[in-house]
């Protein structure tokens, strides 16, 4: 009968141990990897939503403002329409004293009239113009949020695709860099709210 070769038992049972050693570090890994994919896939969807509902109130607020400048607008047509009015009464009672005769009351009654309408609309149109711009300018504050959060979301996307090559790669070192990534849109996430 030939002989079987010999083989060690002792570096077989080694390489064997071996390998189970790297397949559970390999499993662990892959389980680190699905908790920062789902942890940062959870972040991402929070920060879309975020970004989508600022920039919905944002272009709201937009819109109130150029409504507000539009009112603005009227008001001032209003007060000089008012004040054109007061300036014709002036002439004409300019007109009645150039002729050696009293003027009416009324023009100088009108006159008055107007001065006091133009003075209230220019108080309601100093106030709608307040408005429109607290209005803009916190729309353009939402502007400058949406635009970190749609940041946060893309490097949350960026982690996600790296860790996907991480696992498929088991490569601890790719997997590493996605977590840095990854913190870095949930940093950028957090301070959005600053």
């Amino acid at each position: 009968m030939p002989e079987e070769p010999e083989v060690e038992n002792a570096e077989l049972r080694d390489e064997l141990e071996e390998e189970r050693e790297s397949e559970r570090e390999g499993r662990g890994l892959l389980r680190a990897i699905a908790l920062t994919t789902a942890l940062f896939a959870a972040l991402a969807a929070v920060s879309a939503l975020m970004a989508g509902g600022s920039i919905n109130e944002a272009l709201v607020l937009k819109a109130e403002s150029n409504q507000l400048q539009n009112q603005a607008s009227d008001l001032w047509t209003d007060y000089q329409a008012k004040g054109i009015k007061a300036a014709i009464q002036a002439s004409t009672a300019a007109i009645w004293a150039a002729a050696g005769k009293a003027a009416p009351p009324e023009l100088a009654a009108e006159q008055s009239r107007y001065a006091a309408e133009q003075k209230a609309i220019a108080e309601d149109a100093k106030q709608k113009e307040a408005e429109r711009d607290r209005k803009s300018e916190e729309a353009t504050h939402l502007l400058h949020q949406h635009h970190r959060f749609a940041n946060s979301v893309a490097l949350f996307q960026v982690a996600i695709a790296l860790a996907a090559i991480a696992a498929l790669t088991k490569t601890r070192l790719i997997w590493l860099i996605s977590v840095v990534v990854g913190l870095g849109g949930g940093g950028l996430f957090l301070t959005t709210f600053l």
